[in-house]
């Protein structure tokens, strides 16, 4: 299964206001496991940046000047991402963003429902509490100390380690070939789904000392004739 957990930076709040996207940060994950391959790419929004923007990502009108525009880029994230689930915090302000510069670009809408919206999994768990990227680091225990200041690319590695979390951690889809052939071909699957582990060839050593097993012989035997070990042993 792909996924593709995706943040972006904007100008304001409202596309519809003529806000428009100045970065898109995504991370690919295959079986809720990162596949080490990335998007990354800065935009020229062909406006100024108000200050309140740039104090959030820090990213301003001289750095973004020579940027490409969404339109020259915009195929590109779509071959990225694929047919993906997107994976994203408050999916509806990235989504309609995302749809936005889309469609002035002349491409494809993406669908609303292919958006796995993290915020509304950490609501539903956690009820009541505090629901925000940097308050789900904190419960999770998820460093996000190089988060200074708003980054696409940044917020998206964060949000993948939150998201797996969120549905469980690692556990559940851990093998030990986990990410695809760069071809992305049907094998590669099949091989990770097939994947079985096998006895170990010799058992391993025993890790007590002899002191920790004449220890413990003699706290058996305080216990008298009904202890377990001595069941288990019978």
């Amino acid at each position: 299964m792909r996924e593709i957990v995706l943040d972006t930076e904007t100008t304001g709040f409202e596309p519809s206001e003529g806000h428009r996207i100045v970065e898109i940060g995504a991370v690919e994950l295959f079986n809720h496991l990162p596949t080490g391959r990335t998007y990354h790419q800065y935009i020229n929004p062909q406006r100024d940046m108000p200050k309140e923007a740039f104090e959030v990502h820090g990213l301003g009108d001289e750095f973004l000047r020579d940027k490409p525009v969404f339109k020259a880029i915009g195929q590109a994230f779509l071959d990225f991402i694929g047919d993906a689930r997107l994976v994203i915090h408050n999916a509806s302000f990235d989504m309609k963003f995302l749809n936005a510069e889309l469609e002035w670009a002349g491409l494809p809408r993406l669908p609303q429902d292919r958006a796995i919206d993290t915020l509304m999994i950490a609501r539903s768990r956690f009820p009541g509490s505090p629901a925000s990227l940097d308050a789900l680091c904190r419960r999770f225990g998820v460093d996000n100390s190089a988060r200074e200041k708003h980054g696409a690319l940044l917020d998206s590695e964060i949000l993948a380690e939150v998201y797996l979390e969120l549905v469980g951690g690692r556990q559940p889809d851990l093998v030990l070939s986990s990410a695809p052939s760069q071809t992305g071909g049907r094998g590669s699957q099949a091989a990770e789904t097939a994947w079985r582990p096998r006895p170990r060839p010799s058992p391993l050593p025993p890790r007590l000392t002899p002191a920790e097993e004449a220890a413990h012989a003699a706290f058996v035997a305080k216990l008298g004739d009904g202890a377990i070990w001595l069941r288990r042993k019978s």
